[in-house]
């Protein structure tokens, strides 16, 4: 990690998990693909998060997730853990589970067992801060039903118990409103088909879907969309332009199963998802199809 990079900073893969024929967690193949994120550019993985399908893991197995992330990460490679849980004890539980195994970062959604209230989504983040390690809040009030505002997230702010927040909103103007009301949070993106408006607005941090399946090509985009350099502007419009179509299955509610298609359409190792994800529609499979195979004709990898 070079010394000016925090470890929530840069392109963060939320991992695909790859299950056997018999929906069993193949943490070898798990181990491989985070090697092979690694040396494809990627600078950390967020594991146990909605894409790694931690909801339908027991115990043991969301624990060992964290531990062979962190086994198999090169020196100064993130592992970000994803903490996620109905109740603060159990997120309490997680997050000094994922410090003990060695990862460096965390990530939280906000409570949501029922629409809880700001202060119950303060005192959430409180259980999720007393592991230690920093934590990056995670606003999906499509799937959530707790939205963290732009002004909830000054409050955490406040008592420093987020230090960035993935933005999965989809309002890209919401960013703006969080560094004015909270300059001290940093911006992630979080959808991958806002990354080059997000990255704009000054996001430092992506944590992305796709690079699951084609790391070279959205780590350069990443890069040259947050260069800061203007001229860098016009490639990362048009390799944008180019991957759009798929980069939008990320948002959609099969996103699961629509990145493990096409990690499996570029002879990667995506495979089937466990219930209550089933297969997808014969209609979304043929698009899912057809975008990776256009991306992949254009050479991007």
């Amino acid at each position: 990690m070079s010394e000016a990079r925090k470890p929530w900073h840069g392109v963060l893969v939320a991992t695909a998990l790859p299950f056997t024929d018999d929906l069993a967690v193949d943490y070898d193949a798990f181990a491989e693909h985070v090697r092979f994120l690694a040396e494809n550019g990627c600078d950390g993985v967020a594991v146990n998060g909605s894409l790694g399908e931690y909801q339908t893991l027991g115990e043991a197995e969301r624990a060992k997730v964290v531990e062979t992330a962190v086994q198999a990460a090169p020196e100064g490679f993130t592992v970000m853990s994803g903490v996620g849980a109905y109740g603060g004890l159990q997120v309490a539980h997680w997050a000094e589970q994922a410090a003990e195994a060695g990862a460096t970062a965390l990530m939280l959604l906000p409570p949501n067992a029922y629409r809880a209230n700001d202060e119950e989504v303060i005192d959430h983040f409180r259980h999720a801060n007393k592991a230690g390690l920093p934590v990056v809040g995670y606003n999906n009030p499509i799937d959530t039903k707790v939205d963290l505002t732009p002004a909830l997230i000054a409050r955490l702010a406040e008592e420093d118990l987020v230090v960035g927040v993935k933005e999965f909103s989809g309002d890209v103007r919401r960013c703006y409103e969080i560094r004015e009301l909270a300059p001290q949070v940093d911006i992630l993106i979080g959808t991958d088909d806002t990354l080059l408006e997000t990255a704009m607005a000054g996001a430092v941090g992506w944590v992305a879907g796709y690079p699951n399946a084609i790391p070279r090509s959205t780590v350069e985009l990443y890069r040259l969309a947050t260069s800061g350099d203007v001229a860098d502007l016009a490639r990362a419009s048009e390799i944008y332009r180019d991957l759009h179509s798929l980069l939008r299955w990320d948002s959609k509610t099969e996103f699961v199963q629509c990145i493990k298609l096409s990690m499996d359409v570029a002879g990667l190792r995506g495979g089937v998802c466990r219930p209550p994800r089933g297969p997808l529609a014969p209609e979304i499979r043929e698009s899912v199809l057809r975008d990776t195979e256009a991306a992949l004709a254009k050479g991007y990898r």
